[in-house]
């Protein structure tokens, strides 16, 4: 920030003004301007009711058939919410049958855990076994016992 201020070759009393704040106006937005009652404002042009074209017949004979209109037909005044490009609404399930079936799905999934987690092993392998036990091996009953801590101090004291 500072290499900027001295390559634009400011003075200095004006780089250490601290910035004018602005004031932000925000906008107000509506649902849709076809909502806002203002006549006249498009030149009388006729606004067709607001119809999502994904709900209009897709056997229909149409003129413009991806569309769904015919030649001639005004284009509503929200046409881009409205056509068959905008985002397809789903209508398949009501919110209440969602969450039965989210519910249906949760609970199947986790009875599913509940019945495998008692049958399911808990070590990857089994445990080794060798013949005799390696008592002989690892040191047995009648092996030397490791020596102790200061032990080789006592030994040679004792010599």
């Amino acid at each position: 920030m500072l290499s900027r201020r001295i390559a634009a070759a400011r003075p200095l009393t004006r780089a250490l003004q601290p910035a004018v704040s602005r004031i932000t106006l925000t906008q107000i937005r509506h649902i849709t301007q076809a909502d806002i009652e203002d006549p006249g404002m498009n030149g009388g042009y006729i606004n067709p009711p607001a119809q999502k074209r994904q709900f209009r017949d897709p056997y229909g004979d149409w003129w413009d058939k991806q569309e769904r209109r015919n030649y001639g037909e005004p284009v509503h005044e929200d046409n881009d919410i409205l056509g068959m490009f905008s985002t397809e609404q789903d209508r398949h399930f009501t919110p209440g049958w969602g969450a039965v079936l989210l519910g249906t799905f949760v609970a199947s999934v986790l009875g599913l855990c509940a019945i495998v987690l008692p049958y399911y092993p808990d070590k990857p392998a089994v445990p080794r076994t060798f013949p005799g036990g390696l008592d002989k091996e690892l040191g047995g009953g009648n092996a030397l016992l490791a020596r102790k801590e200061g032990a080789e101090e006592e030994r040679e004291g004792q010599r």
